[in-house]
């Protein structure tokens, strides 16, 4: 509490005042000083006269300094303008003294004002010596103080109970940082108003500007093991807006050896404000699944297969084949996996659309697992180019999947999204064309084994919302959001990549695998916390800007269609959806019909057969959306 009092005495400048009234009260001390000095260091001398005198001294050195005006500089900044002030001050009342006490010796004007010029002398050099002196200890005395005080970190623990306790003890062992535990908060009233080690334990309905500002909060560390997803958002919200930085205790799995250690505790970021567990899936079944395997990645250098790729290079393959049409980004991952030591993999330059191509790999690698990743996913792009979209989202695929059954292939996986559910958009329609593919051959008889997974968004891949919000604080604002009540689901990418594996180990193929996302997050509210947790505020540093609803663009993303229902699996957070039955023949003719009529028709043709495939698609603020009028 006195680091906290000396802290903010020092950022703010001393009253003049207050330092007109130090000046004078040294002045007297040097006259008391003086007076024994000429009586030989003693107190031996006549203390009526003194205190005749002394008034006269108070009165005239006040009038010296307010003319010289030597009180008002800066004590903190002290220099030689500041010494020569003191001194000149000090000269002014010098001479006005020594006038004072000739003039009253032939005047006689006030009795007892005699001073001998020799304790005038001592008096003015004295009066110099502690003023300029007492300002450069002053400055010293602050530089060394607010050294100290700069280094500490005044702390609050979000969490009284063990994980607390153990965050406390590794703040009191740090010595890289000095950290001062101003106090606990916890919501458990049995616990409130107690004391820990001599800190007190807080309501966190207390906890307020007041209180943070009032004690000089700079951080707050939450430290609740398994803490539940929306309890975490409601603490977080809560303490961005009070200006503090908001921290966090790692899982007991993360901590090195079992024991905490201060450098552990992160700053709360993004991933840990969707309101959602973190859900790890381990299954040693991948691992044997996969083991001496070729395994082929297609769309290897995008968000999703690059990351498939960093996982499956883990694993003790044959051969990892990383195929993408994208040289630069092939490359990146590429020499990534040299870094690592990795080699035991074939880096191809190559596009899924290229079936003579595809055909060439097949017949020299002969993979036996194929993870398709390989896709155009921008909605306001495809939108404009349904071509494309049928291309590489429809034709790629079924290149992919055809030759997968003609070699043999033990299992294929497909990624796909929450996009082809009741489709909004031609990304999203095409996307779910390439699911009904795949549910086609995989109702067909042979070995290779047919698994779709889908999942929702994920957090930091090229293009997403989260690099672009990044990108546009750096730039200064406005973030951009579409429409302020638009929602998605998230999920990291180690987490959608953790979920495609797993679905190569799983089922008899023809299954959709959707995963529990948790609840679906507020982009109006992801914006905010990026505000806040960069260190900014909503709306005066930063402002949001609504744009509009995109061409195709939904206001909620889906997982399921209409007429799906789930099953479950072994695992609790992996699901398979049951599709209404297809009438297998007449689709896929249907399918490869629409890909020999994308390289003539106009784009509005183009859709106008997505939809005769994909009845639920029902375009959204698009210019397909006159197709659906007459449905």
């Amino acid at each position: 509490m006195i680091r906290n009092f000396l802290l903010k005495a020092l950022n703010k400048y001393a009253s003049k005042w207050f330092v007109l009234f130090i000046d004078v009260v040294l002045i007297c001390i040097a006259f008391i000083i003086a007076y024994g000095i000429r009586f030989n260091v003693s107190l031996n001398f006549d203390f009526s006269s003194l205190k005749q005198q002394l008034p006269i001294v108070v009165i005239t050195s006040l009038i010296s300094f307010l003319l010289v005006g030597s009180y008002k500089g800066i004590i903190r900044h002290t220099g030689t303008k500041d010494a020569f002030n003191v001194f000149f001050g000090v000269t002014i009342f010098s001479s006005i003294i020594g006038f004072l006490v000739i003039t009253n010796q032939f005047l006689t004007i006030y009795n007892g004002f005699t001073i001998p010029k020799s304790i005038i002398l001592i008096h003015y050099l004295v009066s110099v010596f502690l003023l300029i002196i007492s300002r450069f200890i002053f400055k010293a005395f602050y530089e060394v103080i607010s050294t100290e005080l700069n280094t500490i970190t005044n702390v609050l623990i979000y969490g009284a109970g063990d994980s607390g306790m153990i965050t406390y003890g590794a703040l009191n062992r740090e010595r890289g940082n000095n950290y001062d535990i101003l106090g606990f908060i916890d919501d458990d009233s049995n616990k409130i108003g107690k004391k820990i080690d001599r800190i007190k334990i807080y309501n966190s309905d207390k906890i307020n500007k007041e209180f943070i500002d009032a004690h000089n909060i700079d951080e707050v560390i939450i430290s609740i093991q398994n803490i539940k997803p929306n309890r975490l958002l409601e603490i977080t919200d809560k303490l961005l807006n009070l200006d503090v930085e908001v921290k966090i205790v790692p899982p007991l799995s993360q901590w090195i050896g079992g024991d905490l250690q201060a450098n552990q505790i992160k700053q709360v970021n993004i991933d840990d404000l969707l309101g959602r567990e973190i859900i790890s899936i381990k299954n040693p079944i991948v691992k044997r699944e996969v083991a001496n395997k070729v395994v082929l990645v297609t769309g290897a250098a995008g968000s999703i297969g690059s990351e498939i790729s960093r996982q499956l290079s883990g694993y003790d393959l044959k051969l990892l084949i990383l195929l993408d049409q994208s040289e630069s980004p092939l490359y990146n991952l590429q020499q990534e996996l040299l870094q690592k030591g990795e080699n035991n993999f074939k880096a191809l330059v190559a596009d899924v659309r290229d079936l003579k191509r595809m055909e060439e790999v097949f017949d020299k690698y002969k993979p036996q697992k194929v993870f398709h990743a390989a896709a155009y996913k921008h909605v306001p792009l495809m939108e404009k180019n349904p071509y494309e979209a049928v291309r590489i989202n429809v034709c790629g695929t079924k290149n992919i999947a055809d030759l997968s059954l003609k070699h043999s292939v033990e299992r294929f996986v497909m990624v796909s999204t929450d996009k082809a559910v009741n489709p909004t958009n031609v990304m999203g329609a095409t996307k779910r064309l390439a699911e009904m593919y795949i549910s086609c051959l995989s109702n067909e008889k042979s070995n290779t084994k047919f698994t779709i997974t889908r999942f929702g968004n994920v957090l930091g891949s090229n293009g997403s919302v989260i690099p672009l919000f990044k990108k546009q604080i750096e730039k200064g604002g406005p973030l951009t959001v579409t429409h302020k009540d638009i929602t998605r689901y998230f999920m990291t990418i180690p987490e959608a990549c953790r979920l495609v594996l797993e679905a190569g180990t799983m089922g008899d193929g023809g299954e959709i695998y959707i995963f529990d996302m948790g609840k679906s997050v507020k982009i109006f509210d992801m914006a905010k916390r990026m505000i806040s947790l960069s260190g900014l505020k909503y709306p005066d540093d930063i402002d949001i800007k609504i744009t509009g609803l995109r061409p195709g663009e939904k206001l909620f993303e889906e997982l399921l269609a209409n007429g799906e229902n789930t099953i479950k699996t072994y695992h609790e957070k992996i699901m398979i959806a049951k599709s209404p039955d297809l009438d297998y023949q007449i689709v896929k003719n249907k399918i490869i019909d629409l890909m020999g009529k994308n390289l003539t028709l106009p784009n509005y043709k183009i859709v106008e057969l997505i939809k005769e495939i994909v009845p639920e698609y029902i375009s959204n603020n698009s210019v397909y959306e006159k197709l659906d009028v007459n449905d």
